[in-house]
């Protein structure tokens, strides 16, 4: 039967050093964010479930918070209970934290020892459950420090100072301004380590590995790494050993001799043994002169090194009788089989190597602090998640995050403008009769002017379309079909003539595969006379069909604070919320006069019985907020007016 042909050495050599420079690409850390001033630690720890009453909450920041700083406690119904704040004294971290600056172009980490507390006063603890402490400042490089962190309260409930009023300010304008300004997140590359001599300055570390931006390699990372190499090195060291033919002279196996051909100076390669058949058409056994059959010969061309420093190619030549050699003899070709074993342990070592790398860096992530999660990861205990592009969302929630906050009104309220990253919002029809059910039909269309056909199921829906009247009347929230070519299209109906605000919310999957999220917005028009209608005032109650809806929570620019929905039967009984797309519920914040759009996601679980989201406020000023919930496969909305001073 006959054989496969064996595989050249050669391309065994490149498909080495192929699989070696793909394990440097997949090994190979990111790049840190260079953040500075970032939370090492708390009192209570985030997550923590604290049983004693608490008089203040201890933050402590790698160098000491701004002087016009800005801290909040929220309590469990939405009200704040903070009263105040002040400078605490240093102490030594329980953890040591790695910060990454940007030096002559490369990040060099430097380690900090101690932490610098922001002392926040409790006024009292009204409820059992989760407060949330949220915190704005800046850093003394110029870049922001923000982020929450959480803590459960189990403990007596204590009352409230003789007088006291809870706190409805805002950030100092100048610290929002320069926060604005830099346009950075503080969502710090910070990363405890425990070094051996904290005393000696740390040496060059690789930047963290997690797309977090939060765990630099520790040990167990590094053993990983060294297991892929060590194991990829081994494998590579077995193959030459098994390639590497005898010069003894002496039989090799099997009736095969190896013969050492000397070196020749030359321009190529030539061959000292003259039977050559193999390589010049004759057949296996052809016959040499006299009419005797010699062995095939098997020729392999190979540079070497003189002394003088000129290179002698030089051809290695070996009889090889008309019988195949079994897989597994040495010589200067490797078996299919061979391969086969050297290629799949190499991935598994590389793999495995990968494996115990990431989880090292997942385990050794701060316990407290900004917090970055990867996308469609777990929350980090007591830890919120980012804001930026018009979407919110707890840490981890859904099947997509986005990196950090925005820094800017414009950059956390989208929706103002028909086209960005290089999508725009193309309307097929821009107005309808009132009263009359139409489709509206419209395109998300690329630089290359085709209509984009492959979106990202975000929350149930591949796209979210959310119609609102430009005096924040209307809303709507609508899920349209795309055909084949590209065309989406939803019944819509419009009671009243005036102008409206079209929002197309989607994830776009990108020629490279990534989801890039997007809202468009777009104006839609209704012919007729109209009469704006007044945005009601604000309160913190709304009827949604049967149901009573409360509101609690303080809205506050460039600062992400909870808000807390409540949605109940009769004033003695919670309705039964069930999941409407993938969540409890869906909150759209529309900012009065440019329209701008936010789209908040709630928490994965109910907490302490009510819906509770991580709002950050664009700016100041008016804003309509749209709760969507579902009761009894029923979706309701209820509609609140927000004042931000």
């Amino acid at each position: 039967m006959r054989r496969h042909p064996q595989i050249p050495g050669r391309m065994v050599s490149g498909l080495l050093a192929l699989l070696l420079a793909s394990a440097v690409a997949l090994l190979a850390p990111a790049q840190p964010a260079a953040a500075h001033g970032t939370l090492a630690e708390s009192t209570p720890a985030g997550g923590a479930t604290v049983r004693e009453p608490v008089t203040a909450v201890r933050l402590f920041f790698t160098e000491k918070a701004a002087a016009n700083a800005y801290f909040t406690i929220t309590a469990p119904g939405g009200t704040r209970v903070d009263n105040g704040w002040s400078y605490g004294e240093p102490k030594p971290l329980a953890k040591p934290v790695r910060e990454y600056f940007l030096v002559n172009g490369q990040f060099e980490p430097r380690e900090y020892m101690t932490g610098f507390p922001a002392v926040v006063a409790v006024a009292h603890l009204p409820a059992k459950g989760q407060y949330s402490v949220s915190y704005l400042s800046m850093a003394s490089d110029g870049d922001a420090v923000r982020g929450t962190m959480t803590f459960r309260y189990n403990g007596p409930v204590t009352a409230a100072p003789q007088g006291w009023t809870p706190p409805s300010t805002q950030p100092d304008p100048a610290l929002l301004a320069a926060t604005e300004q830099h346009q950075t997140s503080a969502q710090g590359s910070a990363v405890p380590t425990t070094p051996a001599d904290p005393s000696t300055p740390t040496a060059a570390a690789a930047p963290p590995a997690e797309s977090t931006g939060e765990s630099g390699p520790g040990a167990r990372a590094w053993t990983g790494w060294a297991v892929a190499i060590v194991v990829a090195v081994g494998l590579a060291g077995f193959v030459g050993w098994r390639r590497r033919p005898a010069r003894t002279g002496k039989p090799t196996g099997r009736g095969r001799t190896s013969h050492a051909t000397p070196a020749r100076r030359g321009a190529g390669p030539r061959s000292t043994n003259k039977t050559v058949g193999a390589r010049t058409g004759g057949g296996v056994g052809a016959p040499a002169a006299g009419g005797k059959q010699r062995p095939r010969t098997v020729a392999s061309a190979r540079t070497v090194a003189t002394t003088d420093g000129a290179s002698t190619d030089a051809l290695d030549s070996e009889p090889r009788p008309d019988v195949d050699a079994a897989a597994g003899t040495p010589g200067s070709r490797l078996s299919n089989a061979h391969l086969t074993l050297f290629v799949g342990g190499l991935v598994v070592a590389l793999l495995s190597g990968f494996g115990l790398a990431r989880i090292a860096t997942a385990d050794e992530s701060p316990a407290t602090g900004d917090a970055r999660p990867s996308a469609g990861g777990p929350p980090a205990s007591g830890q919120v998640g980012s804001a930026i592009d018009g979407h919110q969302h707890p840490a981890g929630t859904g099947p997509h995050t986005h990196p950090g906050d925005g820094g800017t009104g414009q950059a956390l309220a989208t929706g103002t403008t028909v086209s960005a990253g290089g999508y725009a919002l193309q309307p097929l029809e821009r107005s309808q009769s009132p009263g009359v059910r139409a489709d509206y039909r419209f395109r998300i269309v690329g630089t290359d002017r085709q209509a984009a056909t492959r979106f990202a199921v975000v929350h149930d829906k591949p796209l979210h379309m959310i119609v609102v009247g430009r005096d924040l009347s209307g809303y709507q929230h609508l899920h349209p079909t795309m055909a084949p070519d590209g065309t989406w299209s939803v019944p819509l109906t419009l009671a009243r003539p005036g102008g409206y605000r079209v929002y197309a919310d989607f994830s776009v999957t990108t020629a490279d595969g990534k989801q890039q999220p997007l809202v468009l917005g777009v104006d839609h028009t209704v012919p007729g006379a109209h009469s704006p209608t007044a945005l009601p005032p604000a309160q913190a109650q709304a009827t949604a069909g049967p149901y009573a809806v409360s509101m609690t929570g303080t809205p506050t620019v460039g600062v992400t604070a909870p808000m807390h929905f409540q949605v109940s039967a009769d004033p003695t009984r919670p309705a039964q919320l069930e999941p409407y797309l993938g969540a409890y519920g869906h909150l759209v914040v529309v900012r009065e006069g440019d329209l701008g759009y936010v789209h908040v996601h709630p928490e994965p679980e109910l907490v302490d019985g009510t819906v509770k989201f991580w709002l950050t406020a664009p700016s100041s000023g008016r804003y309509r907020a749209f709760f969507d919930f579902q009761v009894a496969g029923k979706v309701h909305t209820g509609e609140f007016t927000i004042n931000i001073s």
